[in-house]
């Protein structure tokens, strides 16, 4: 695992994104594990607060009191006296803006003061939320993560992305969670049958041509965010997809793949009318 992780690094990457929810904990361990004896310097890492466990009862909690032991039991797990960016994790699902203002915000601002971070930051799916918490945050927030709002079957992030000038906007899953790949995404997905189908059709027409999706859809990315947003973030579980996406983002794509995109956006994507699966996410 750590030398996956110094292969990234040596490529450029030096952003790392993990959280308590991811894999139960075992992201934060798996980190700290990897990141002994490589510099602090030589990257940036932001983790999470607020979305802990399985069980749905006990999934969300931005209670002051969780928040607080939550970002000291993530520095143990990773092993490191500070972290880059402290992030409220999918804060749709919190009980109200104002309670995390009230609850989570202090708690957070109090950990930049005592040096155990250096920015708070925010993430979620539905933009229009993550726009209404920064106009109401009595606190600084520094940046935003959004998923799959940037992508080649939606676009919603750009048409916000005059109000975050201000901050660092980090954008999420290009693929759609899988849905901009040709392995496709798990049946959990909470997408509309129509972006399913029309994606599977995406999907069914790369596999004739002989190229992957998912190289097409980080091009995209790559291309129309090339200032904003400032950092993509993908998930990478294998030195092959890293590879992939240092050459799609060094090298561009080849001429049968331009060929294949063009297609797509001028034959296939234009046929969605759903965009987004906002008020469709199940926990």
């Amino acid at each position: 695992m750590q030398s996956n992780l110094l292969q990234a690094l040596k490529s450029g990457i030096n952003y790392i994104d993990t959280a308590p929810w991811y894999g139960q904990g075992a992201s934060e361990e798996t980190l700290g594990k990897c990141l002994i004896g490589i510099p602090r310097n030589a990257y940036y890492i932001a983790t999470k607060i607020g979305r802990y466990e399985k069980d749905p009862a006990k999934m969300f909690d931005f209670s002051a009191e969780k928040t607080k032991q939550s970002i000291d039991e993530s520095l143990k797990k990773l092993g490191l006296s500070y972290v880059d960016v402290l992030q409220i994790h999918d804060i749709e699902f919190a009980p109200s803006i104002g309670y995390v203002i009230k609850e989570t915000l202090p708690i957070l601002l109090n950990a930049v003061r005592q040096g155990k971070a250096k920015f708070i930051g925010v993430t979620g799916y539905p933009v229009s939320v993550l726009n209404e918490f920064l106009e109401r945050s009595p606190v600084k927030i520094d940046m935003i993560l959004s998923y799959a709002r940037f992508s080649l079957i939606d676009s919603t992030l750009l048409d916000f992305l005059p109000n975050f000038e201000k901050l660092g906007v980090v954008n999420a899953a290009a693929l759609a969670m899988g849905l901009l790949s040709n392995n496709g995404p798990q049946p959990w997905h909470p997408a509309h049958k129509d972006i399913k189908d029309v994606c599977e059709e995406a999907r069914n027409y790369c596999k004739s041509k002989g190229v992957e999706l998912a190289r097409l859809a980080m091009f995209y990315v790559f291309q129309e965010g090339s200032e904003v947003p400032h950092t993509n973030l993908v998930g990478m579980n294998n030195r092959t997809i890293l590879e992939q996406n240092i050459n799609v983002l060094l090298n561009g794509l080849s001429s049968m793949e331009l060929d294949a995109l063009s297609y797509l956006k001028k034959n296939v994507f234009c046929k969605l009318v759903n965009h987004h699966w906002e008020g469709c996410e199940k926990y």
